[in-house]
């Protein structure tokens, strides 16, 4: 390794091993980290100075390095590193819902405790102990969140938060009880004492909200000259906010014509019928997961290599049930555990259901074929031999991947024998591309809360849960939900242009071996090191 690309690697190495502990906690299944049972995130004022100190001088230092006359690999991996410095700046500094938006602190303030415990059990002592400190720790976070709401806090997440904590005082002590059997006798006393304890504090800090809701100001939101700067520094996107609206809403129209297309066909009157039960719908999961990994492998899409385990679903732990409007109820394990095997939980088929549960409980590859992605996509990049290449920085290449596969296993012939899956995946194609209008819409102030909520419901259409957890989580991050559709559509004209330049020689598995293993990856970044066209790059260079 010559020397510069040697100092790239210690600052990577570096720089994450501050980041990862230091990060704010997400509900998102994809940048979740394996962190101590005992960790909690900081957000107060202090911590978000600190935070940019430190960004500060990994900037200095990574402006430092000049690897103008470099490969291309390691200039890659630079900007990798700046991507994430970038992320930093943009959490702590421009977005600060740290500060100002509610839902977000009510994710930091109980979102560890649903993170400890969404793994499968066993439950050992250190697990155990960690889900007790987490709860105690919950009134203490809270406080901050306070004193950081008074002082920047702003009136439409709360109004999210209240109805997100409106049934916080039977959920949590529920969850609780129904935790406490997996637990050590020694312990269940203090885990009830515990949850008894968050609990009266998350009520006091709903009374809190509301008593206050109409003294803050309206939310403002990041404004488009800090959504470019997102676009360019953080998700290395050559894209305008203008574009994205465009590129999606000519989606929407799309997917509205294939979804008729569908139903010409006869797929709309086809829905087969939900599981009987958890057990038919997990026993399902097993054949169809081996039928996709076939699949791949028989189509020459994919390889599926024996050390990649398997995407699994079990039932919805009754202790998890009760909170997962805090983050995705599955455990795609880590870069630690990539000897077990992935878990989606699954509720009961035969019930009212949520969105996306209600569809795979009649067809689990409609989940595989996403969520299954986003496990294989992590589990080979976590075995990547470059270890700039395993960590998470953007979303847009992760969901970009995922969204991409979904429309892949459909042209590809996947569900040649399911009338009413494909007329769903065009569905989610829909969901997908309109997340990415609201998404946008209300980073630059073009669309409300309520506005993106209603759009939701009327256009794909979803329950209101689902609808007001999708919302808010754009509020308190944007550029998220814009990342499936423009991950998607970079990742075909990504692939369009190899075909163009390789012809005879491009490989689609050779394509997506590659665009998998280096799935954390954005596309700018791909685009140069496979096809030597750093024209994305150069634009966003131009646009400073």
């Amino acid at each position: 390794m010559d020397d510069m690309n040697q100092q790239v690697q210690d600052l990577g190495a570096e720089f994450w091993e501050w980041r990862i502990p230091s990060s704010y906690r997400s509900p998102d299944d994809v940048p979740r980290v394996e962190l101590p049972p005992d960790w909690v995130p900081a957000f107060d004022q202090d911590s978000a100075r600190r935070r940019l100190e430190h960004a500060a001088e990994f900037r200095r230092r990574w402006e430092a390095i000049d690897v103008t006359d470099d490969s291309v690999p390691n200039q890659v991996d630079y900007r990798l590193i700046g991507s994430a410095i970038s992320r930093v700046e943009w959490e702590a500094a421009i977005l600060r819902s740290w500060e100002r938006d509610a839902v977000m602190q009510v994710q930091q303030a109980l979102g560890p405790v649903y993170d400890s415990m969404v793994p499968p059990p066993p439950f050992d002592a250190d697990r155990q102990d960690g889900v007790i400190y987490r709860l105690h720790r919950v009134g203490p976070q809270l406080e901050v969140a306070r004193e950081n709401l008074a002082r920047a806090g702003t009136s439409e997440p709360v109004g999210a938060a209240v109805r997100l904590l409106g049934d916080i005082d039977e959920a949590l002590p529920r969850s609780m009880s129904e935790l406490s059997p997996l637990f050590g006798p020694g312990r269940r006393g203090p885990l009830a004492a515990a949850g008894a304890e968050a609990a009266r504090e998350l009520v006091e800090f709903r009374k809190w909200l509301i008593d206050r809701r109409d003294e803050m100001p309206e939310h403002e939101p990041v404004g488009r000259e800090n959504f470019v700067w997102f676009l360019r520094n953080v998700a290395l996107l050559a894209l305008s906010p203008e574009e994205i609206v465009l590129l999606a809403n000519r989606e929407i129209y799309r997917n509205y014509a294939w979804e008729e297309v569908e139903m010409n066909r006869g797929s709309g009157d086809a829905r087969p019928p939900a599981f009987e039960s958890a057990e038919a719908q997990i026993a399902h999961q097993i054949r169809a997961e081996q039928q996709v990994r076939e699949f791949y492998e028989d189509e020459n899409l994919l390889t599926q290599p024996d050390s990649l385990r398997r995407y699994h679903t079990a039932p919805l732990p009754p202790y998890v049930q009760p909170l997962t409007w805090l983050g995705v109820a599955n455990d795609l394990t880590s870069d630690r555990r990539l000897d077990e095997d992935a878990v989606a939980y699954v509720w009961d088929p035969t019930g009212p259901l949520p969105y996306f549960f209600a569809v795979n409980a009649c067809d689990t590859r409609l989940g595989i074929i996403h969520e299954g992605a986003h496990y294989k996509q992590l589990a080979l990049s976590w075995a990547h031999p470059n270890p700039l290449r395993r960590r998470y920085c953007d979303s847009t290449a992760n969901e970009g991947i995922a969204h991409y596969n979904e429309s892949l296993m459909l042209q590809a012939g996947l569900f040649d024998d399911a009338p009413w899956s494909r007329l769903v995946i065009q569905n989610f194609k829909r969901l997908r591309s309109l997340r990415a209008v609201v998404d946008v819409s209300l980073a630059t102030g073009a669309m409300t809360l309520e506005e993106g909520m209603r759009a939701f419901m009327e256009l794909i259409p979803i329950d209101y849960q689902t609808a007001l957890e999708e919302t808010t989580m754009y509020l308190a991050g944007p550029g998220l939900a814009m990342s499936y559709t423009v991950g998607k559509l970079e990742i075909i004209r990504l692939l369009g242009d190899a075909k163009r330049v390789m012809g005879d020689r491009f490989s689609l598995r050779r394509f997506h071996d590659h665009l998998w293993s280096n799935g954390n990856v954005p596309t700018s970044l791909l685009r140069w090191e496979m096809l030597e066209d750093p024209s994305d790059i150069r634009a966003i260079d131009r646009a400073g």
